[in-house]
C-alpha cells in the first residue's frame, strides 16, 4: 500500500490506485466528470462567494431532479391505463340466441300443491281487493283434492306455509288527502323473531314475489336431475319457421332446456362451431328469420305475467342468465334486431384485476361453462347462502352435498334469503370483490324495430299457410304469432384494448429527459456518480482498517530494557568491543557534563546536557560504523 502512494507522488500509474484524501477525490471527480457545473465547485475555490454559490446551485438542481423522479415513479406505480380502439372487419361466427316461451311447466309431482298455491293466491287477491279472480285454468283445480295424478307430493309431508300471507300495509301518513296503502308478506328468522315485511310500492310485484317465494318452496321437493323428456315440448310447437341465410334450420342447430320461471327454451347456435352459421355478409336477408308461437299458456299465470317469447343473445358456451340479459318478443309484432359486436382486452395483473380462464378465482363456478362474470356472483351467492342459512336459493345450481331450501326443513331461509339479496343488489357484497371481470370479454349491442305483422291484409294467406304446419292452430286474430329476424349489421367489429400509460422505457426515457434538463449529462454520467460512490467506500474502509491496525499495533508494543544490540548479519558488522564500551561509559556519566572520547582521541568533544534520561523503545544500534544517538550522529573512522 505504501508503493501506491510512492507511485502517485513520481506520476507513476499503478494498476489500482486510491487517492490519499477525500479532498483529493472530490477534486478529481469535479475536474473530470461529465456532469455539467461540478468544476465550479472547486476553480473558484478561493471565491467563497462564488463556491457557496455553485454549491447551493447544485444541491438545488439534484433536489429538484430527484422530485421530478418521484412523481415519475409515483404515476408509474399508479399504473394506469389507455383504452385503445381499432375497428375490424372480417366474417364472424353468428352468436348463440337463446328463446323461452315464458310458460314453465307444471310438473305432475308437484301439481297439487301448485292448485293449492293458486287457491291461495286466489283468496289473497278477493280478501285484498275484492275481486274475484279466476285466472286459474279449471283443469287444475282437480288437483287440490288429490286426484291429479298418483305421483305427487301428497305422499311427502310437505305443507304450505298459510302464515306467510299477504297483507295490507299503511303508509305514514304524508298529510295528503289520498291514502297509501302496500302489499308485503310478513318473514321472520328460525326463532320467529327479527321480522321484517317484504313489500313494494306496486301491489301487482308483491303478489308476484310473495307467489314466487312459495313456488321455490313447493319446487325444491322435485330431484336435483329430472328428467323431463317426457314433458319437453317438440320445438314446432314454439317455432313455425326458422331459417339462416336463406337456408332451413336443422334439428342439430338447437339445444333443449327448462328454466324454473321462463319455460321451455331453446339455444340456436350454442358452441358456435358450425361453418353453417357463419356470417359471411351483413343484412337482414343473411341473419336468422324466426316465426315464433306467442299465444300465452295457463300453467303458472302469476308466476309469468308476460305474453310473448323471450329472447337473449349472448356468447357461445355460455349460460344464458335470462333474468340479466332478455328481452321480449311481441305476438302481433315482427321485430327486427341488429346487432353489432365489441370486444375488450384488459391488462390484469398490477393494471387491473381480471382472470384469463377463472382458475386463480376464489370461487368454485357451479355451471358447467366458461367463466363469467355473472356465473361467478351467482356462484358465490349460492355458497354464502348455504354457509349462513343452511340450504341453497333454488334458482342456482347446488354446492356438493347441499339441498334446496324449503320453509319446512328451514323456517327462517326467506329472512336470511332477503336479507343476503339486499345486500348483493346493493353491492355491498364481497362477491364482487371476490369474482373479477375476464380479460377478454365480448358482448352484444342491439338495436331494434318493430312493425305490425302481419298487416291486415296479409294474415288471412299468412294464416292459411301456416295452419298447414304442425303445431298451429288457425285463429281469428294474429295475437298468437310473432316474427323476429336477428342480424348483422356490419361485419366489422370493434375492439377496446387496454395499454399502459407508462412503460418501463417511456419511465426511463422521461428519466433522462429529466437528467439532462437539470445537469446536461448521460447514462455514463450516472455510472460516474456510482463510481464515486465506490471509491468512497473503498477509501472508507482503508481508512478504516488502517485505524485498527495502528490501534492494535500500540497495545502490542511494549518498553525494552536492553541497553545495546549488535548485529550479526554478514552484511553488517558491530564495531569493536572497546569502542562499544567507551560509548557506554560515556552514557553512563549523567551528573556532570561528560565527554565522548576514542583511543584516538581525533574525534571533536561534544558536550552533553544534564537531562534524566529515559527508557529507550529503540536501543542503540550500531551498523557498519555508525552509530544513531537521537539528535545526532557521529561517524567514527575505524582506519585511523
Amino acid at each position: 500500500m505504501e508503493q501506491e502512494w510512492v507511485n502517485e507522488e513520481r506520476g507513476d500509474e499503478g494498476l489500482i490506485e486510491f487517492y490519499s484524501s477525500f479532498k483529493d477525490m472530490f477534486e478529481f471527480f469535479c475536474k473530470n466528470t461529465t456532469i455539467h457545473g461540478t468544476v465550479r465547485l472547486v476553480c473558484s475555490s478561493r471565491n467563497q462567494m462564488k463556491t457557496a454559490f455553485w454549491t447551493l446551485l447544485f444541491l438545488g438542481s439534484f433536489g429538484m431532479l430527484y422530485w421530478q423522479f418521484a412523481l415519475l415513479f409515483s404515476q408509474y406505480w399508479t399504473y394506469p391505463v389507455i383504452l385503445t380502439m381499432s375497428m375490424h372487419s372480417e366474417p364472424k361466427m353468428f352468436p348463440a340466441v337463446t328463446l323461452c316461451n315464458l310458460d314453465p311447466y307444471r310438473f305432475d309431482l308437484v301439481s297439487e300443491k301448485l292448485a293449492q298455491l293458486d287457491q291461495m293466491a286466489e283468496e289473497a287477491i278477493a280478501n285484498l281487493y275484492g275481486y274475484k279472480t279466476s285466472i286459474f285454468s279449471s283443469r287444475y283445480k282437480k288437483d287440490i283434492s288429490g286426484k291429479g295424478g298418483s305421483a305427487n307430493l301428497s305422499s311427502f309431508s310437505f305443507q304450505l306455509n298459510r302464515h306467510i300471507s299477504l297483507v295490507m300495509l299503511k303508509e305514514p301518513d304524508t298529510g295528503s288527502k289520498r291514502k297509501h296503502f302496500k302489499v308485503g308478506f310478513k318473514l321472520c328468522n328460525a326463532t320467529g323473531g327479527n321480522c321484517f315485511y317484504k313489500a313494494y310500492s306496486s301491489g301487482v310485484d308483491t303478489i308476484q314475489e310473495w307467489y314466487r317465494f312459495h313456488y321455490m318452496n313447493i319446487m325444491s321437493q322435485l330431484p336435483v336431475i329430472i328428467h323431463i323428456s317426457s314433458h319437453e315440448e317438440h320445438i314446432q310447437n314454439l317455432v313455425y319457421s326458422c331459417q339462416y341465410d336463406g337456408e332451413p334450420c336443422r334439428e342439430s342447430d338447437y339445444i333443449h332446456f327448462h328454466h324454473q320461471v321462463y319455460g321451455s327454451c331453446y339455444t340456436f347456435n350454442s358452441e358456435g362451431t358450425d361453418l353453417f352459421w357463419k356470417a359471411t355478409k351483413p343484412g337482414i336477408s343473411y341473419g336468422l328469420s324466426l316465426i315464433l308461437k306467442a299465444k300465452p299458456n295457463d300453467h303458472l299465470p302469476l308466476l309469468s305475467t308476460v305474453a310473448g317469447v323471450q329472447v337473449m343473445i349472448h356468447n357461445h358456451n355460455q349460460t344464458p342468465f335470462l333474468e340479466h340479459e332478455w328481452f321480449d318478443i311481441r305476438p302481433g309484432i315482427v321485430t327486427n334486431i341488429g346487432i353489432r359486436q365489441d370486444e375488450v382486452h384488459r391488462l390484469g395483473g398490477n393494471y387491473g384485476k381480471c382472470t384469463v380462464d377463472g382458475e386463480d378465482v376464489d370461487v368454485k363456478l357451479l355451471y358447467n361453462s366458461p367463466y363469467t362474470l355473472q356465473a361467478c356472483l351467482h356462484s358465490c351467492f349460492q355458497d354464502k347462502m348455504v354457509k349462513k342459512c343452511g340450504c341453497g336459493y333454488y334458482y342456482y345450481p347446488l354446492p356438493p352435498g347441499a339441498e334446496y331450501c324449503n320453509y319446512n326443513k328451514h323456517p327462517g331461509w326467506g329472512h336470511c334469503f332477503y336479507q343476503l339479496y339486499n345486500k348483493l343488489a346493493d353491492h355491498h357484497f364481497r362477491c364482487f370483490a371476490k369474482c373479477p371481470k375476464p380479460c377478454w370479454e365480448s358482448w352484444y349491442k342491439l338495436s331494434a324495430g318493430t312493425a305490425k305483422w302481419p298487416s291486415t291484409k296479409s294474415q288471412d294467406w299468412i294464416r292459411q299457410i301456416l295452419s298447414r304446419q304442425k303445431g298451429y292452430n288457425s285463429t281469428n286474430n294474429r295475437r298468437d304469432i310473432a316474427k323476429v329476424n336477428i342480424f348483422y349489421q356490419q361485419l366489422n367489429y370493434r375492439s377496446v384494448d387496454e395499454s399502459p400509460v407508462y412503460t418501463v422505457n417511456l419511465l426511463l426515457s422521461n428519466m433522462g429527459s429529466q437528467w439532462s434538463l437539470w445537469f446536461g449529462s448521460s447514462v455514463l454520467s450516472v455510472v460516474e456518480m456510482f463510481e464515486l460512490l465506490l471509491d468512497i467506500m473503498v477509501l472508507s474502509l482503508i481508512f478504516c482498517y488502517r485505524r485498527v491496525k495502528a490501534k492494535k499495533t500500540l497495545k502490542m508494543a511494549q518498553p525494552l530494557a536492553i541497553s545495546s544490540v549488535s548485529l550479526t548479519l554478514e552484511n553488517y558488522r558491530a564495531v569493536h568491543e572497546d569502542l562499544a564500551a567507551d560509548w557506554n561509559f560515556a552514557w553512563t556519566n549523567q551528573n556532570v557534563g561528560t565527554v565522548a572520547k576514542t583511543k584516538t582521541s581525533d574525534l571533536p568533544f561534544h558536550s552533553i546536557c544534564n537531562k534524566t534520561p529515559t527508557p529507550e523503545l529503540n536501543p542503540d544500534v550500531v551498523l557498519n560504523g555508525f552509530r544513531h544517538i537521537k539528535d545526532h550522529r557521529v561517524e567514527i573512522d575505524l582506519n585511523s
